[in-house]
């Protein structure tokens, strides 16, 4: 079935989006692949995220910004948006994340700043490409370890203190199958891809379903804890 014209705008390439979908169910990320609606449902969610929730993107609650001049430059996000656009580090189009192949999520996990946990969702991205977070360990350990300039650039793009090295840890735990969630963050959304697929998955599914959600009432895309299963 064509999917809906409003996925296929919002999508740019739906299969794309359905082979990656294809590979995190045959990584066990999901147990049922939301559909293509769903998912634009869920770009929905990200840009409601983007506009009602700002402060939960590119902010960090617990580390201080790097005393270099560029990192205090950068730490104002709207100086820092062209920096990570040219870095490739963003991808404004693929909220999702499910257009993406790995080397964009490696770009994305080195140079984009993601507080606490966040960057579970990325990794669970990455790790349906085998072979990509060892890669990825070896690309954060120079982070850490270097003083090239690559390496001094990338701590200040990310502007907060120790972010590599969170990101290294947690590369390393995920490696040998800890992602390092309690139970409340991995049913987040904003911080798991395994999450934000159930809450995909339990959206309408056509858009003349949605539409009568939406006269009840029962669209919404502010954050909430989901079930760990999906409703059959």
């Amino acid at each position: 079935m064509r999917p809906p014209l409003l996925s296929r705008l919002l999508l740019l390439s739906p299969r794309k989006v359905e082979a990656n979908l294809a590979r995190l169910s045959a990584a066990g990320v999901v147990e049922r692949p939301p559909t293509l609606w769903q998912i634009t449902l869920g770009v929905f969610r990200m840009w409601h995220r983007i506009a009602f929730r700002p402060e939960t993107i590119g902010t960090c609650r617990a580390q201080t910004v790097r005393p270099t001049w560029r990192a205090r430059l950068l730490a104002w996000r709207a100086l820092r948006l062209p920096a990570l656009l040219a870095e490739g580090a963003v991808v404004p189009w693929d909220l999702s994340g499910l257009l993406s192949g790995p080397d964009v999520l490696e770009r994305h996990l080195l140079g984009a700043h993601h507080d606490g946990r966040q960057f579970v969702y990325d990794l669970e991205a990455l790790a349906a490409h085998p072979g990509r977070l060892e890669r990825l360990e070896q690309l954060a350990r120079e982070v850490v370890e270097g003083d090239s300039p690559r390496a001094r650039w990338l701590r200040d793009l990310v502007v907060f203190e120790g972010y590599h090295e969170q990101l290294l840890a947690a590369v390393r735990a995920a490696r040998a199958g800890d992602w390092g969630v309690d139970p409340q963050e991995a049913e987040d959304p904003d911080i798991t891809l395994s999450a934000y697929l159930r809450w995909c998955a339990q959206q309408p599914e056509t858009p003349r379903d949605t539409w009568r959600a939406w006269r009840r009432g029962r669209l919404r895309f502010a954050p909430e804890q989901i079930a760990s299963e999906v409703p059959a």
